[in-house]
């Protein structure tokens, strides 16, 4: 391998994934920097280009939450980045308000952050995948950050920089039986999509039999989309639940996504918000829209009127095994009210079996001395030791201080409002990263 190309540049910050968190952090950064003078930010997302979920983006994905919640209308209604402003700059304006809906489909969100990132180019980087963060010392103290990274063409990277935000989002959760079979192009997770099923004997015609793991709406999505678009694919949709069960949007319990609610779950004790979080489990996890549900129902309902059984709804059911074989991949399954135990045999295995998020312990692991167990501020800010004067954010893995909405769309505005306050109010100083360079660039010489 080549050797690592480091830069003398010292950054006052840099994120680790331009997602839509980060995304609405560079705006408001942007935004703060024409009052408060800017900062030298960079980002880096190991994508390619900015696609956001572009591997799950069925035609029949339609956004979750309003379209007024989008990167800044919660904290700048005239923010030239708005959703609005989006549609005005693309021609399509009074063509949504005709559509008389706050929700957009997940397509056109998709290339609302597309237009948005587009701005930003002069500040991110993609096709960069972050492997590590170190420390810079000095006099025993953490004073800079090293972030190592690399591209597509395996050439590493190395830049210094004051602070990090780690935003890198979820991993594929793998569920125990089939971990031994991640690299048989048959069974992959709904990540991965469209991509996979391009790749499928099915978009040719020929018949396939497929399984979907899950009971979310990722899972839900899946079966529409092969319902629609590939007549010859028979789907068994499996789930250890006894149904599909809606997502609570009513108004009250959405209320537990708005900014003031993170106050109060911050303010709350480890117990009181492990509570919280369990009571409105259902608003987000293993649960699915409304009409998706009813859509579903009724593909069931009409093949029991044409007594022709194309799909199969096997609730109550979890994976015992799983193995892969010529002829297909073989699932043996437990139905857990009756005990009784079947196998199956599937041409394609789609794992709708949702997230983890881990990524920030494993970039963030050379400087776990420092940090103890990941604990934030209210700011999303981790808590350090007194050695550690770099700054280290989070975005998307404080669920359990700041609430259920700290994986979603809901409060990206507030958040980003609440780390760019947060970097100025420890960013008197600024002059010190002239004298980082300086010394980083004597030292290297």
């Amino acid at each position: 391998m080549s050797q690592a190309i480091a830069s003398s540049v010292v950054h006052d910050l840099i994120g680790i994934g331009f997602g839509p968190s980060n995304l609405a952090l560079a705006i408001a950064l942007e935004e703060r920097g024409q009052v408060q003078g800017p900062l030298d930010v960079l980002f880096l997302d190991k994508q390619a280009d900015y696609r956001w979920h572009g591997n799950t983006l069925v035609t029949q994905s339609e956004l979750q939450i309003s379209f007024l919640k989008d990167l800044v209308t919660l904290r700048n209604p005239t923010s030239p980045f708005s959703f609005v402003n989006y549609l005005k700059a693309h021609g399509r304006l009074v063509d949504f308000i005709n559509l008389g809906t706050f929700y957009p489909c997940r397509m056109e969100f998709n290339d609302y952050l597309r237009w948005v990132a587009s701005h930003f180019e002069a500040q991110s980087r993609y096709g960069e995948e972050v492997l590590a963060i170190e420390p810079v010392l000095h006099q025993q103290q953490v004073e800079a950050l090293r972030v190592i990274s690399r591209d597509t063409q395996g050439q590493q990277w190395v830049r210094t920089t004051r602070s990090v935000v780690v935003s890198a989002g979820g991993t594929p959760r793998i569920p125990q039986a089939f971990k031994a079979l991640k690299d048989d192009s048959r069974v992959f997770h709904h990540s991965h999509y469209l991509e996979r099923m391009a790749r499928q004997s099915c978009v040719s015609g020929k018949p396939m039999r497929i399984a979907i793991i899950g009971g979310g709406q990722s899972a839900a999505e899946a079966f529409i989309d092969l319902n629609d678009s590939y007549p010859s694919v028979q789907v068994d949709l499996i789930l250890r639940g006894s149904a599909l069960k809606p997502a609570d949007d009513s108004p009250f319990v959405n209320e537990v996504f708005s900014p003031e609610f993170t106050d109060l779950m911050f303010a709350q004790n480890t117990a009181e918000r492990e509570r919280l979080i369990t009571e409105y489990q259902s608003t987000n996890y293993s649960v699915v829209d409304i009409d998706l549900i009813e859509r579903i129902y009724g593909i069931f309902y009409r093949q029991k009127v044409s007594g022709i059984a194309r799909h199969a709804f096997r609730s109550l059911t979890c994976i015992e095994n799983a193995v892969a074989g010529e002829q297909g991949i073989t699932l043996a399954l437990r139905n857990t009210a009756s005990g009784e135990l079947s196998e199956q045999v599937y041409d394609a295995v789609i794992l709708a079996t949702g997230y983890e998020r881990q990524m920030h312990r494993h970039l963030l692991a050379p400087l776990a001395e420092y940090l103890g167990d990941f604990e934030v501020g209210r700011d999303y800010r981790v808590i350090t030791d007194e050695r550690c004067k770099a700054g280290i954010y989070m975005q998307g893995f404080s669920q359990a201080s700041h609430g259920l909405s700290d994986t979603l769309l809901s409060v990206l505005p507030i958040r980003a409002e609440d780390i760019s306050a947060s970097l100025y109010a420890h960013d008197k100083n600024r002059h010190t990263r002239h004298e980082l360079a300086e010394r980083l660039l004597a030292n290297a010489s």
